[in-house]
């Protein structure tokens, strides 16, 4: 139960992010990543404060793990290799971000707001997955 507890709180603090610093609106979104003409910088704020809460995080974990040994044997299997499979991805993912000016988590916190692009969005995000399933299904 507490496990659930604090995921739901993850989560909650995570939306409410997005909606406080506008994440969930596409026009927002595009005016930050238009660098060349009509350029907002206030996300970049954003995109700061996430980087320091993540390094704050990261060393509160490193400091906490010194101090008790670890009971996990097993390592995340975390690759290195930039292979065609990566790019690709990544590409598909930032031209998707450029022309709709979302992307997955503000995508389904648009939902909730009754945006119509999110709705297309996410419908296109799931058809995505399931071609994903189709094309990289294991015989």
């Amino acid at each position: 139960m507490n496990l659930n507890l604090s995921a739901f709180a993850s989560g909650l603090t995570f939306g409410l992010g997005l909606i406080v610093s506008q994440m969930i609106n596409p026009v927002k979104v595009l005016s930050f990543l238009d660098v060349t003409g009509n350029w907002d910088p206030s996300l970049a704020l954003v995109m700061v404060g996430a980087l320091l809460t993540l390094g704050l995080l990261q060393w509160l974990i490193k400091k906490s793990a010194k101090h008790k040994p670890s009971t996990n044997k097993t390592k995340p299997a975390l690759s290195k290799k930039i292979d065609a499979k990566l790019i690709t991805g990544a590409t598909l993912f930032g031209i998707g971000w450029g022309l709709s000016g979302l992307c997955p988590g503000p995508a389904l916190m648009g939902l909730t707001s009754g945006l119509s692009g999110s709705y297309v969005f996410v419908a296109a995000m799931f058809i995505g997955f399931l071609l994903f399933n189709l094309l990289h299904r294991k015989h």
